[in-house]
């Protein structure tokens, strides 16, 4: 069953076509990757299927009814959370008190949003840093923050902006378990990911935009092979000369060097 549907959607800024007829589903329990070169309109999409735009063109179905006219606040109440790929916590408050902004879309009383903010922290691995101002948290820090935040408002559906950029190779690795521990309990995730480690360790499913358009989906080992994203990535002729390198200089006749 279809979580999220998004059928046609298009987003003109001017003359700028950033999101052109894009469809794509995402089933219920899924982990679903959206990956394509910079500048192919990733967060645009995302910033449609979330609310925070009105498309040009299309709609947006969510646990089978429409939402494409609903603001971010009434889809989050459905369900429906994002983080941001430029992470902006309240500096002035504690980690716990950021979290707990998350926690009030359903909890009204303060000691019950606090109650569920602390256990997300430990989920997300902040548990140590509750007390700490949001302020004096590290890249890695800011970012279990962000996710933090999200998680506080219990989705049904997760939408990640490149929740690991700027992390490093051991970060990265941290925050993998984390991922698959946060679908382990029944969150279905969106993600956008340049890392395409975690890309092929956690999605089952990816779609590929480039220029505003789908031009790929499926297994991530087949999409990486997929020669239209190839060129999407590294340009036109790229899929031939990698193509052309994989093949021995000696398999004509028979021989291996």
């Amino acid at each position: 069953m279809s979580l999220l549907r998004a059928e046609g959607l298009s987003r003109r800024f001017g003359g700028l076509l950033a999101v052109d007829n894009a469809s794509l589903e995402v089933p219920e329990g899924g982990l679903i990757g959206l990956i394509g070169p910079n500048g192919a309109g990733k967060t645009t999409l995302f910033s449609l299927l979330s609310g925070f735009l009105a498309p040009s063109a299309g709609r947006v179905t969510f646990r089978g009814e429409d939402v494409t006219a609903e603001p971010p606040h009434r889809r989050a109440a459905r369900g429906m959370a994002r983080t941001f790929q430029i992470v902006q916590p309240f500096a002035g408050l504690t980690v716990r008190e950021n979290i707990s902004v998350g926690a009030y879309l359903r909890h009204a009383g303060r000691a019950e949003a606090i109650h569920i903010a602390e256990a997300v922290a430990q989920e997300v691995g902040l548990a140590s840093m509750l007390d700490a101002q949001a302020s004096a948290l590290t890249v890695s820090g800011r970012k279990r923050l962000e996710l933090a935040r999200a998680l506080a408002t219990e989705p049904r559906l997760l939408l990640l902006d490149e929740v690991l950029a700027g992390l490093n190779p051991s970060e990265v690795r941290d925050i993998i378990p984390v991922i698959r521990g946060i679908r382990a309990r029944g969150v279905t995730i969106l993600m956008i990911e340049h890392v395409m480690q975690a890309v092929m360790n956690l999605c089952d499913h990816v779609h590929v935009l480039a220029g505003g358009r789908m031009i790929a989906a499926g297994a991530p080992r087949e999409v990486t092979a997929d020669p239209r994203v190839i060129e999407a990535y590294l340009g036109h002729g790229a899929a031939a000369r990698i193509a052309a390198q994989s093949v021995s200089p000696n398999a004509t006749d028979g021989t291996h060097a």
